[in-house]
């Protein structure tokens, strides 16, 4: 053994052999500590501000697919609430109407693509089936060299993807052989370029190399259609070597909202609706769950305390075209009263539980003051008479003891399922409705160790949640949050990362980030432009919450001095917009007019017109409802535009706004809709273009060189 030489022994000798040295080399230590604190430091600072940036982008998210729930619950409310004689109830039931009474033979006969001819000048790829692997991989380079896929082709890929789904169970079952492994990939959310980067560096799906795609293939991104195709080809090459669990972004109500509808529109202008139809079929038929061993669970969202693998094993889930849905109507009626009106089947929908996880659907007592429509009902009912007679009726039509068992049954199944594709993990033990996105449950550590022990499981993998490195554990290394769209909310957001999963069952994690350009930034260029990306979101926010920020500040400034304290002002901005972001922190950029540390709440509203419509309307109040609800708005054009035409009648125009008002409680008048719509219908045919119009009122940012310009 040697003799240990502490530090203060070796500057002593150091001094002895050379002082000058040893100062030299002492400076140079203390230099490099310096250094080191310094670069530390500074990278916790760009840490704090990339966590803030995340914060501002995953609340805003959250908060539209809450919006988003709501708007659905309100509808179906609509449906169960108004007769079939209410032109309310008619409108709302044209958005929902649905083809699914139909046999699957005659939906076969319906998509046939037989019909449909290939041009000459196409110079797409080719299919033929049964599908070989050359014909697959030809797809890949076709699709990331940005060529379409011909419809005929796309229509019978789909049917074929639709045969095999409905002959698969619930949940698949999948062994690890030895020396083998299995890739889960998370969210891909149109990502084409991530699934490309996850194949390049982990191969192709084969039997050596099979793979579980976990959900959330589409919406946001704008290559959705061609991930869909892509993974769906393999799926038909390799039935048991590719899984796919739905994800709750396979839903034609969510798609509405996020992207997915309006993609397939443009790309496939003739059969789009078609094989969006088709597509609507091919989600309620994917499977929900994928157990691997025995022992690993892999799902979408996560599990609730009443989460039961043997009753999701068991159910129809393709009964559940959307999950936002308790019961499809016609299925209702048929487990009601065979023989029985829509009306008395719509009353029994009441027992059904909310996608809140919550109990029984509670009647919205809001509605007493607003109508959606200033007509009057049957006998002269108006519409509050007509809404407060159905709330008197409620809960009356129920008197056959089997059919309140029918709907407990299925409001059972159908809240397993919600809560599968919706739910998130939290800290705290317990289990609590979601209210952050409007759906599912929060889950804790001790639910997870019940339902896994339970049934004899081990891990938990699940998606639905962006992470910053593509991954994340909780609930004591149980619960594993896989993500693989990298750059979600912007370039240098977020990696993404996909698992390898050995007979050991010890996930290994591989990570990347698939813009080039990202990858060349340093972190502080990284971290710069997400953060510009997020508070340019936020200030959209709060341009289009103006007027009741306005109002908020004035309750803190009786004596209308234009200032509020910086606590009252961060009071205000989570009273009205609601969204979990650190506003006291982020005070410093967005906030530069300040007078003995009060915040100038007019001057800094003037500060934020940097934000500006793309078009002028005389009606501001109209202006700034449709700037804080235009996704709902765009889901309500989406919903009636039934024949995906892109057109909606003036008539339909005046009937969603009349809808959107109800649902928010403000008063809309006639004539501003109508002036409204005649501004905007340019040729003066009767109808509006969805399209230009959103395009036309969103909100754009001036550039910096417009804001600094000098007035003459």
């Amino acid at each position: 053994m040697g003799c240990r030489v502490t530090k203060s022994q070796q500057q002593q000798q150091l001094k002895l052999c050379d002082p000058g040295a040893s100062t030299h080399i002492y400076s140079t230590m203390r230099a490099a500590l310096l250094i080191q604190r310094w670069y530390r430091l500074n990278v916790a600072r760009l840490e704090m501000r990339r966590r803030c940036s995340w914060n501002i982008f995953q609340s805003i998210e959250y908060s539209g697919q809450q919006d988003h729930i709501k708007l659905y619950n309100f509808f179906g409310y609509l449906m169960d609430h108004f007769t079939s004689a209410s032109s309310q109830r008619n409108l709302v039931s044209q958005m929902f109407r649905e083809s699914d009474a139909l046999q699957d033979v005659e939906w076969e006969r319906q998509f046939c693509y037989k019909n449909i001819e290939v041009p000459d000048l196409y110079s797409g790829p080719h299919l033929s089936f049964p599908l070989t692997i050359s014909s697959v991989t030809e797809l890949v380079e076709a699709f990331k060299n940005k060529q379409k896929l011909h419809a005929r082709y796309v229509l019978q890929l789909l049917g074929k993807t639709w045969t095999l789904l409905r002959l698969m169970p619930n949940i698949s079952r999948v062994s690890t052989c030895k020396h083998r492994e299995i890739t889960i990939c998370g969210d891909l959310h149109g990502h084409l370029e991530d699934l490309l980067l996850v194949f390049y560096k982990n191969g192709f799906p084969s039997p050596e190399t099979p793979y579980v795609f976990n959900g959330d293939f589409v919406d946001r991104g704008k290559e959705s259609m061609e991930i869909l195709l892509v993974l769906f080809a393999f799926l038909l090459l390799y039935p048991q070597d590719v899984h796919l669990n739905r994800g709750n972004h396979e839903d034609h109500i969510v798609n509405l909202r996020y992207g997915f509808t309006k993609e397939v529109l443009g790309k496939y202008q003739v059969h789009g609706r078609m094989i969006l139809k088709l597509l609507q079929k091919i989600f309620s038929c994917l499977p929900l769950a994928t157990v691997i061993d025995q022992k690993v669970l892999v799902l979408h969202g996560g599990i609730s305390d009443k989460t039961d693998l043997n009753l999701i094993s068991r159910l129809d889930r393709q009964r559940f075209v959307s999950a936002l849905r308790p019961l499809k109507r016609r299925e209702a009626s048929a487990a009601l009263d065979p023989d029985g009106d829509d009306e008395d089947a719509s009353a029994g929908r009441r027992r059904v539980q909310s996608l809140t996880h919550g109990g029984p659907v509670r009647l919205r007592q809001e509605l007493q003051r607003h109508s959606v429509h200033s007509g009057a009902g049957p006998a002269g009912r108006s519409v509050e008479e007509e809404l407060r007679e159905r709330r008197r009726l409620a809960g009356l039509s129920l008197s056959s003891h089997s059919q309140s068992e029918a709907l407990e049954t299925d409001a059972d199944e159908w809240k397993q399922i919600v809560d599968v594709l919706w739910s998130d993990p939290m800290a705290q033990n317990g289990c609590v409705p979601n209210e952050v996105r409007g759906g599912g449950c929060y889950w804790g550590p001790d639910v997870t160790q019940e339902v896994l022990d339970r049934h004899k499981l081990k891990l938990l993998i699940r998606s639905h949640e962006c992470k910053q490195e593509g991954y994340e554990f909780c609930h004591s290394g149980r619960v594993l949050t896989i993500f693989s769209a990298s750059n979600y909310y912007d370039v240098g957001s977020n990696r993404g990362a996909y698992i390898r999963l050995g007979p050991d069952l010890v996930p290994h994690f591989k990570r990347f980030q698939a813009s080039r350009s990202t990858r060349e930034l340093t972190l502080r260029q990284s971290v710069g432009r997400t953060e510009r990306s997020a508070l340019q979101a936020l200030m959209m926010q709060l341009f289009a919450h103006k007027s009741a920020l306005i109002r908020e500040f004035q309750e803190y400034d009786p004596q209308c001095t234009g200032l509020v304290s910086l606590e009252h002002w961060a009071l205000a901005l989570e009273k009205v917009l609601r969204l979990s972001v650190p506003w006291r922190v982020l005070r410093a950029q967005l906030v530069t007019s300040t007078q003995d540390g009060m915040v100038l709440y007019l001057h800094w509203f003037s500060q934020l017109s940097v934000v500006q419509p793309n078009t002028e309307i005389a009606n501001t109040s109209l202006l700034e409802t449709l700037y804080k609800h235009h996704s709902n708005l765009e889901s309500i054009f989406r919903m009636i535009d039934t024949d995906h035409s892109g057109l909606i009648s003036l008539e339909e125009f005046h009937q969603t706004w009349k809808l959107l008002s109800s649902h928010l409680q403000t008063d809309i008048s006639d004539k501003a809709i109508a002036d409204m719509a005649q501004s905007i219908d340019f040729n003066k045919d009767g109808s509006i273009d969805i399209n230009e119009f959103m395009e036309a009122f969103r909100l754009v940012e001036h550039s910096r060189a417009q804001r600094d310009e000098p007035e003459h």
